[in-house]
């Protein structure tokens, strides 16, 4: 008896897991359709180790098409870069002795330009696809990201070059901050799904 009531269990337990995941599949409300977009959704976010960026670019020519894509995914990127090496630049400035610390700020802002045109020469393209539309127009999708590593390794080359900033700036804890907004980034895209 007691084989037949473990049997009964498991297979309960199995039948309610097989429902309970068809149940999971949410239909969309009527009159709407899901639309998926190629190169975008949680894969392709920013994560603690990379920043990354997606978006679309449609003209009548194909290489149009991938430039807009890629201009845009830049531009996207390069703002998600300067905000957070923002933050990161306030909090690491803010826990700096006070004196040095206006010097330290506007450094930082120069530098934090240059530094992400620069770096996004090292950008890798992680997902394109080329459609075409009825209209014959042609659309592509293009994500991109950027090792956060090489922008922090790229920002001590520049800082530790400045004579009058060298003695202030300390490597490992501006790594230490700008990991911290990194994992905070992160953590916020994936509570967000």
């Amino acid at each position: 008896m007691k084989k037949i009531s473990v049997y009964s269990i498991v297979m309960v337990a199995f039948a309610a897991a097989l429902i309970g995941g068809c149940k999971s599949k949410q239909k969309a409300p009527d009159g709407e359709k899901e639309v998926v977009v190629p190169c975008s959704g949680p894969d392709f976010f920013t994560t603690n180790k990379v920043f990354r960026a997606n978006s679309i670019g449609e003209s009548m020519d194909q290489v149009t098409s991938k430039k807009k894509a890629l201009t845009n995914a830049r531009n996207e990127l390069a703002q998600a870069i300067q905000t957070t090496v923002k933050t990161v630049t306030d909090n690491y400035t803010n826990s700096t002795s006070m004196d040095k610390k206006e010097q330290l700020e506007q450094k930082f802002e120069s530098l934090n330009r240059e530094i992400v045109d620069q770096t996004l020469r090292g950008v890798r393209t992680i997902c394109e696809k080329l459609m075409q539309t009825k209209e014959g127009n042609y659309k592509t999708y293009i994500a991109i990201e950027l090792s956060a590593d090489d922008l922090v390794k790229e920002y001590n080359n520049r800082l530790s070059q400045d004579d009058k900033l060298k003695v202030d700036y300390d490597y490992e804890k501006f790594k230490d901050t700008f990991n911290k907004e990194m994992d905070k980034m992160a953590a916020q895209k994936n509570g967000g799904n």
